[in-house]
């Protein structure tokens, strides 16, 4: 009998995940698969007891984008909380995104919501699909939705139930099939910028991208992006008219946050920012009938400065292990693992200024990386030394062309005995490629191939997270320097290493 949970929640969930063999069928496909998605979506929705008009009372700011759609949604969650503390604020964030629990996804005023209110409403959507399996108007539809739309399900929700002022909703995947695109007039949307990365990963041209994107602009409700790639923006333009958005709008270049130190690093995040502030400011604008200063207000700046988004260029001092320090990023595409490498090689991160480099004080540092597998691991990592390479030089550092002295290329498995914590299984991966680290080998290969000069004996090929912390401490015990380890190239990396080394009081 169920205890009824968060963990039972979990597993529940984590029940109606698609495995590997189904994932790449839908691959297969061609994307045929997702012309049913909306269809079948709104069957969910009717079928525990909503109607889409009723989805407009949330206040909808709809977010996409192949890079930055997680850093300009807490960006604008944020602004708005800060200008209008009066309000309620409701955020859900990609599951992509997720690290280490599953709650973290619903944010309340920016706070994610408790294990309890989880149970909560996870199962007052489970018990209501379970209760109402009749055959609907769409032949195609699964007696239960899958992961991402019961997500999608229980935010609505749980966002209606605790009548929130503004949502802040982020695209999971794509945009026109997107599970999230079953609001009818969201007040504002928004697309990130269309990394030329995801034509490679997803075998789509970026036109093919843009259209996808373009798929949540609405009839009569503005849409703003960043500048795209020619070929995108006109597919955008073209989107736009023939969906009757009010307007398409490209966000200006803004020196004003240039000069703000945000509160999300690197910069990178300065055109996240920008985009989130036109978004709160159209957003603000609709919602209180007032016209919006074009000085950003005091608020905005508040907001964007008080922004935090762990695992995104984050830097944590651990609280128990004398001598280290992690620095944390889940960047998962090139374009995105070359902002890291910006970020990281710098004076004020991961290296040390060239007048202080022969201190007393010196530094071991290791990188620990992992990518989804059928992602080029050459092509990443190539990246990430060039760019390596290309920051050290403007430091006057090239002799230490060769950043890290250990290089740890572990699977996402949580912990030593092949088990994931609860909220972060995954069964997208082909149990073989775990078993014989098919992904992780490719990837020391890669090294290998890239930095021929490298030690073998410094590669490190590990079957889980938890091998990997341990690999850092002892190679810890064996010096007395300072240890610097980088963690990038997914997220659930990212967050099954703040789980296992013990870092979540200070990291999230």
């Amino acid at each position: 009998m169920s205890t009824r949970s968060y963990q039972d929640a979990v597993e529940h969930l984590n029940s109606l995940q698609s495995n590997a063999a189904t994932l790449e069928a839908v691959r297969a496909s061609g994307g045929r698969l997702s012309e049913f998605a909306i269809p079948e979506m709104l069957e969910y929705l009717d079928r525990i007891g909503y109607t889409p008009s009723q989805l407009n009372a949330l206040n909808v700011i709809h977010i996409t984008g192949t890079k930055g759609k997680g850093s300009t949604s807490a960006f604008t969650e944020s602004i708005i909380r800060h200008s209008k503390p009066e309000w309620k604020t409701g955020q859900l964030r990609s599951i992509f995104t997720v690290m280490t629990s599953l709650r973290v996804s619903f944010r309340i005023n920016g706070v994610p919501i408790s294990e309890s209110d989880f149970a909560k409403y996870f199962f007052e959507i489970w018990d209501r699909l379970v209760a109402n399996q009749s055959p609907g108007k769409v032949p195609t539809t699964p007696p239960m939705p899958g992961y991402f739309r019961f997500i999608t399900l229980m935010a609505f929700h749980v966002f209606l139930e605790l009548k929130v002022d503004a949502t802040i909703l982020e695209v999971g995947v794509g945009g026109a099939y997107d599970s999230t695109n079953i609001v009818p007039s969201p007040v504002v949307t928004g697309i990130t910028a269309l990394g030329i990365d995801h034509v490679f990963v997803l075998g789509k041209t970026i036109s093919e991208i843009a259209w996808q994107k373009g798929g949540i602009f609405k009839k009569g409700v503005p849409a703003i992006t960043v500048p795209q790639p020619i070929d995108a923006m006109k597919v955008l333009e073209s989107r736009a008219e023939e969906l009757k958005a009010s307007k398409l709008s490209v966000v200006p270049d803004n020196s004003e946050l240039s000069a703000l130190k945000l509160g999300l690093a690197g910069s990178h995040q300065v055109q996240n920012a920008i985009l989130a502030v036109e978004l709160a400011r159209s957003f603000l604008e609709k919602q209180t009938g007032v016209a919006q200063d074009p000085v950003i207000p005091t608020t905005f700046k508040t907001g964007l400065v008080k922004t935090r988004w762990p695992g995104r260029c984050q830097t944590v001092v651990d609280p128990k292990r004398t001598g280290f320090t992690w620095y944390l990023d889940g960047a998962h595409t090139v374009e995105s693992l070359e902002c890291c490498m910006q970020w990281f090689v710098n004076p004020d991160v991961g290296v040390p200024p060239q007048k202080a480099a022969h201190s007393s004080t010196a530094s071991t540092r290791i990188l620990i990386f992992n990518c989804t597998s059928g992602r080029s691991g050459e092509s990443f990592l190539g990246k990430m030394i060039q760019t390596m390479r290309l920051r050290l030089a403007l430091h006057e550092r090239e002799k230490d062309a060769v950043l890290f002295d250990h290089v740890i290329f572990c699977t996402n498995v949580t912990y030593a005995d092949g088990h994931f914590k609860s909220d972060l299984t995954t069964k997208a991966i082909a149990d073989s490629d775990l078993t014989e680290l098919k992904t992780q080998q490719a990837l020391a290969s890669a090294w290998s191939s890239l930095v021929p000069s490298y030690p073998k004996s410094h590669i490190h090929v590990l079957p889980s997270i938890e091998h990997a912390i341990k690999e850092v401490e002892n190679i810890r015990s064996t010096t007395n320097d300072h240890v610097q380890t980088l963690v990038t190239g997914s997220l659930h990396l990212v967050g099954g290493v703040i789980e296992v080394a013990g870092l979540s009081n200070v990291a999230l």
